[in-house]
């Protein structure tokens, strides 16, 4: 492995030290990205037995806000749920909006990781054939040595950067799928929630034991 790597170059270096950001972030996101952290499936039916028990307090909100995600929007509409369901969905949105941004985090550093990592592979081989060149230049086509380590180099590094862009683009793609998902889970408590305060609809709510 420590052959490869000083065969390819100084340009494995940056290349090494993406691969180590993607997995670092990788195993960051699927730590955070659990949906049962994010939003409780027996959340909501708590905060209902709340408002039916008449023990929604503003210790019961901020205990709510930092219980998950979902208790953060669910505290920002009930907050407001007084003003009417325009003033609540509006506030509930806003309160959504921050949550799909931390949601979202380090997800861009890992699409570019995706995207610069085969760039500095291709670098690599633009490199290496510069050499391979400038040694057929200087010495013709004898030395055979130094033809293959400038090749050499050139397909290491082109490897070496596919190698870390293609699993970085497809964890990329997961993580976007699984937060469209953890979103439309978050909508979906949240309409219950303000169809049920404002008597749209008769919403059943699994309540928490």
């Amino acid at each position: 492995m420590l052959e490869l790597v000083t065969s390819g170059g100084w340009l494995m270096l940056p290349i090494i030290l993406c691969s180590i950001l993607a997995v670092a972030i990788c195993v960051e996101r699927i730590i955070a990205l659990n949906p049962q952290k994010i939003a409780p499936s027996n959340l909501l039916g708590q905060v209902w037995g709340w408002l039916k028990n008449n023990q929604l307090d503003a210790n019961k909100l901020r205990e709510l806000k930092a219980s998950s995600p979902l208790g953060r929007i669910l505290a920002a509409g009930l907050s407001n749920s007084m003003h009417g369901r325009d003033v609540m969905k509006e506030s509930i949105q806003e309160a959504a909006a921050h949550v799909i941004h931390d949601l979202e985090h380090f997800l861009d550093t890992l699409g570019t990781i995706s995207a610069i990592a085969p760039l500095l592979g291709l670098l690599g081989t633009v490199i290496g054939m510069i050499k391979v060149f400038t040694a057929i230049m200087l010495e013709g086509t004898g030395n055979a040595g130094v033809l293959a380590g400038g090749i050499s180099e050139a397909l290491i590094t082109t490897a070496a950067g596919l190698s870390v862009a293609i699993p970085a683009l497809v964890m990329h793609r997961y993580f976007l799928r699984r937060i469209d998902t953890i979103v439309v889970t978050l909508e979906q408590e949240t309409i219950k929630l303000v169809d049920a305060l404002h008597g749209e609809r008769k919403v059943d709510f699994k309540e928490a034991p």
